[in-house]
């Protein structure tokens, strides 16, 4: 489960006082608000699926949203690496969107991890400094807060991202390449993919989408054709790159649902801690008629309970597991502590085990 090389979170990043950029910006930290529209001259030039009686045009999503979508940018010490080790700032920036009047903000995890500050710029140029509230590196879900004036704050609608099906169009903003509120448009590409988390574990139910993400993007909304917030955009899959060796869109994106950013983010402003079930299994991504184990975890609740590698687990508290996505779909839907009783196939028998789910710890143990 470790992260495919051209699986690329789209943060546009900087090494400050580096030759060489690591996911660079085209310059420093703060830019001038740049607007790139896509603005029909009417509703005959759009797509059927696009016109006003199936939804918004782009540039009625842009006019509704885009005081809603703001562009952070964040100072964060990292190690240097090295032979002597030690720590240096780096520069990042991304996007994200306004929650709520209280001044809440929704963004990707890995736009503010290990801020030391973090700042947001609206649509208007009103600029602010913010706080990070929580974050959640295994859904790379974070929200932030700005003590910022009412008239400031334009809640972005929350979609259903269980109604998402192929062929929806969709239209994204953000800061690409350090391009503030620049808009895109596309359609749903598939539904229910799974990505890698920064911490080595699986985001599930992800939209993928061929409207362009690019560096900078992390953290924006995936609007859907009523301009509801779709999901947060995260990861590109890209062949691509620039002369300073950003990634970037080859067409292949991806966002967290709408549901699980809602479903983190609540958590957190509520006060809870997020926690996740843990089994501590590697699993054949490729086997078919139940879920195979290649790796069981040391010490893990996998290991305590009697799994060992080889076996296949058929079914999980009696709802038949015909694949390894449906099994981990499955486990996400229990909290950490309740007990499972998984159907295990091992060799040419099959027999009952119960299994305590643990918590996620917070890096994945051999990347699974």
């Amino acid at each position: 489960m470790t992260r495919p090389t051209r699986l690329l979170p789209v943060l546009a990043a900087a090494l400050v006082g580096a030759a060489i950029a690591v996911i660079a910006t085209s310059g420093g930290s703060t830019h001038s608000v740049t607007t790139t529209v896509v603005q029909p001259t009417s509703a005959a030039t759009l797509p059927s699926s696009m016109t006003s009686n199936q939804g918004l045009s782009v540039n009625q999503i842009y006019r509704q949203d885009g005081p809603g979508v703001v562009d952070i940018t964040v100072t964060a010490t990292t190690s240097s690496g090295g032979f002597f080790g030690g720590t240096q700032q780096t520069q990042g920036e991304g996007a994200g969107v306004v929650y709520d009047k209280k001044g809440d903000i929704l963004t990707d995890e890995h736009v503010v991890d290990n801020a030391t500050s973090v700042t947001v710029t609206f649509e208007n140029g009103y600029k602010v400094g913010a706080k990070v509230v929580g974050t959640d590196p295994s859904t790379d879900v974070a929200v932030i807060h700005v003590d910022a004036p009412a008239s400031q704050l334009h809640p972005i609608a929350m979609a259903d991202s269980s109604n998402a099906q192929v062929g929806d169009p969709v239209v994204a903003i953000g800061s690409p390449f350090s391009l503030p509120e620049t808009v895109t448009a596309g359609i749903v590409s598939a539904v229910g993919r799974s990505i890698t988390a920064p911490n080595g574990f699986q985001i599930l139910g992800a939209i993928q989408t061929d409207a362009a993400i690019n560096p900078g993007n992390s953290g924006g909304p995936l609007l859907d054709g009523d301009g509801r917030v779709l999901g947060l955009s995260d990861q590109i899959e890209t062949n691509n790159t620039t002369p300073t060796g950003q990634g970037s869109s080859s067409g292949v994106g991806f966002a967290i649902a709408s549901n699980m950013v809602v479903h983190i983010a609540n958590d957190i402003l509520a006060g809870h801690p997020v926690k996740h079930p843990y089994v501590g299994v590697d699993l054949n991504g490729g086997s078919t008629g139940g879920a195979e184990i290649s790796q069981v975890e040391p010490g893990s609740p996998a290991s305590n309970a009697g799994l060992q590698q080889g076996d296949v687990v058929t079914a999980i508290d009696g709802k038949k597991m015909t694949s390894t996505q449906q099994f981990i779909e499955t486990v996400d839907n229990y909290s950490p502590g309740q007990v499972v009783t998984l159907t295990v196939k091992r060799g040419s028998g099959s027999q009952s085990i119960k299994l305590t789910l643990g918590t996620r710890p917070n890096a994945a143990p051999s990347g699974g």
